[in-house]
């Protein structure tokens, strides 16, 4: 009996601790400092982490300056917390411990391993880079800057326009250039440099620069897993860039455009179709992977609802990562399923600009994804946006719009 009662107690014990052990740990909710790291370089970024109502999973935001940008459905497997990026095949995977979460942020491509940087994160701390400090030194970075991009080698270089909003230590702003926007970044001055990040899934930047003794700045980015850049600024409250509306064109010999792609569910729409007779129409060269499409499909969705009925239609085409609508199919119902899309949005071919360049050969070339054409109820091209402003650049967001509707509405009452 007493070697039964202790294999008894030993059975009990292994159970309890089995049972223990597979218990889910408890995540804190609110505000986690995480950081990603990348060759000794730290880029640091705000998650909002809250309970669901199922009371098994959570909805994170990534907080970049203003923006609160809603991540997909996290949930704990095991001893880690996921938090998946579906539309831009990535994934925040960390082991929780108390106030800590350690683990990578993993990136695929096509549905095979594309690369991963470490990841931690730390509850209840809300600052960016550092930690406030009255007595630092913040010299002003505030203002318009022209920006020059050059790759390592020195042979490739790329203009830009940089707006930096500073508040005391802290800076919001970003980065204007032919082709789009840096989106949302937020940072630090602290003593002579300037520090800059983003993380929203797809868009992993970090800047540092120096302030040099002439007021320019000198330094360095870092983007995703490999991308490095020199950069260098002058402030210039002049800067610009070649203007968005000709940068790409027709061809000679086209005034029109011409297409048939399938949607989601395999159907061919045509800009032929019935349906696009005697309307304007905005086609919106894009794809669920970038960024910059979200940001102009979160302005055109709301957009299209409040002016379908005045004769305005509009057409999305998808260039992604796969051209199979079997793999793509899901990326754009999923997108279409975000933004409340309720226009149709088209698998157009692979997302590269060779790609899209061969699926419209009446355009010059494909140099920005988004590109926004405009086309009158003739179906005749009347404007083609390289690009998109998003509501990180301010009043260049505000411009775009204003701009949009002005022409919206000239082509509607013709």
């Amino acid at each position: 009996m007493k070697h039964l009662s202790r294999w008894l107690l030993v059975i009990f014990s292994t159970s309890f601790v089995a049972c223990t052990s597979s218990q889910s740990p408890e995540l804190k909710t609110g505000i986690w400092r995480a950081t990603l790291l990348r060759e000794a370089h730290t880029l640091p970024f705000l998650l909002d982490i809250q309970p669901n109502s199922d009371g098994k999973t959570y909805t994170a935001f990534a907080l970049n300056g203003s923006e609160r940008l809603k991540l997909d459905t996290a949930y704990i497997a095991n001893d880690s917390l996921h938090i998946p990026m579906e539309l831009f095949d990535s994934e925040l995977i960390g082991k929780i411990d108390g106030d800590q979460i350690k683990g990578v942020w993993r990136r695929y491509r096509v549905g095979q391993f594309a690369g991963e940087l470490p990841f931690e994160a730390s509850f209840g701390e809300e600052y960016r880079f550092f930690k406030p400090d009255p007595a630092a030194k913040t010299p002003s970075v505030n203002g318009k800057w022209a920006v020059t991009f050059q790759g390592e080698t020195g042979k490739d270089s790329a203009v830009a326009v940089g707006i930096f909003d500073q508040q005391g230590a802290t800076v919001t702003g970003t980065f204007l250039t032919p082709t789009g926007d840096y989106r949302y970044l937020a940072g630090d001055v602290r003593g002579d440099s300037l520090y800059l990040s983003c993380f929203d899934g797809s868009h992993i930047f970090l800047f540092k620069a120096k302030i040099q003794a002439d007021g320019s700045l000198k330094g360095g980015f870092w983007a995703g897993t490999t991308w490095y850049e020199n950069w260098t600024a002058q402030r210039n409250d002049n800067a610009t860039l070649p203007d968005a509306n000709s940068l790409t064109y027709l061809k000679p010999g086209y005034e029109t455009l011409d297409f048939s792609f399938p949607d989601a569910s395999g159907k061919q729409v045509s800009l032929q179709d019935p349906a696009y007779k005697n309307k304007v129409v905005v086609v919106q060269i894009m794809g669920s992977w970038c960024p910059n499409c979200m940001d102009e499909t979160n302005f055109l969705s709301p957009w299209y609802k409040k002016n379908r009925e005045r004769g305005v239609e509009i057409i999305g085409l998808a260039f992604e990562r796969s051209d199979k609508l079997e793999v793509s199919a899901p990326k754009m119902k999923r997108m279409a399923e975000r933004y409340q899309v309720e226009y149709p949005i088209l698998l157009a071919g692979l997302s590269d600009k060779d790609s899209a360049a061969r699926a419209l050969p009446m355009l010059n070339h494909v140099m920005s994804f988004p590109t926004t054409l405009i086309v009158d109820k003739k179906g005749k091209v009347r404007s083609i946006h390289t690009g998109f402003s998003g509501p990180g650049t301010g009043k260049y967001y505000d411009d775009f719009v204003e701009d949009f509707n002005r022409l919206i509405d000239k082509l509607v009452s013709e």
